[in-house]
């Protein structure tokens, strides 16, 4: 098989990897529901701590998270013979994992909104920035207890802090900043939905997590 064959199967395992539709698979064995007909009929990790309760919703993210690790990480090693950059690599995984998730082939290409998914590869490619996108997205979800203003503050964080670690004399590398360039506008469109329910003040909170919470 040659390079450039190679490292398409290595993508499409990635994709493969992505698609493992967990919150669906959750929610019929331990809940005899499907997830996509309950709550806001979303196939992730905020919808499952909505539904099945904290435990689920955990188990649900901490899958996913892994899904988008595993795949940057295994295409990094499967994908050497590409000649192409480690760091490429992990990315191109991560990202093919995250469509994976969003448009799952294993539940009629209907899935989460790939946050957790983006997460993992993140962590698997670009530890420094994705904490401090991590640190964004808890700021905001324990300011507002609103999970999708803080998937979105996050993927916006994540391309700012690369720029920010370039001023503090640390090496940017221009396919990370593209990646969080690229996946910035891919996370904001998953979630058209929230931030329309954002604008009109109806989105969801979580109120037991916001730290400052309005006195009545």
């Amino acid at each position: 098989m040659s390079a450039a064959l190679s490292l398409l199967a290595m993508v499409a395992l990635a994709y493969v990897a992505g698609s493992f539709p967990t919150s669906i698979i959750i929610g019929k064995l331990f809940f005899h529901k499907d997830i996509r007909a309950e709550g806001s009929g979303n196939a992730g990790g905020t919808n499952s701590f909505r539904v099945f309760g904290w435990k689920a919703g955990l188990a649900v993210v901490v899958v996913d998270v892994g899904k988008g690790a595993l795949a940057a990480l295994l295409i990094s090693r499967l994908g050497a013979p590409s000649g192409l950059p480690v760091e490429a690599l992990r990315l191109l995984g991560g990202l093919a994992a995250v469509v994976g998730h969003v448009w799952t082939v294993f539940a009629g290409f209907r899935g989460g909104k790939g946050v957790a998914t983006a997460a993992g590869a993140l962590i698997a490619a670009a530890p420094l920035p994705a904490a401090g996108a991590g640190l964004v997205f808890a700021l905001v979800l324990f300011t507002t207890g609103i999970v999708s203003l803080g998937s979105i503050a996050a993927a916006c964080a994540f391309p700012a802090w690369i720029l920010l670690l370039g001023l503090a004399g640390l090496p940017v590398s221009p396919v990370l900043l593209g990646f969080g360039l690229l996946l910035a506008p891919l996370i904001a469109f998953t979630h058209r939905a929230n931030i329309g329910r954002l604008r009109r003040g109806e989105e969801k909170r979580f109120e037991n997590l916001r730290l400052f919470k309005k006195r009545s």
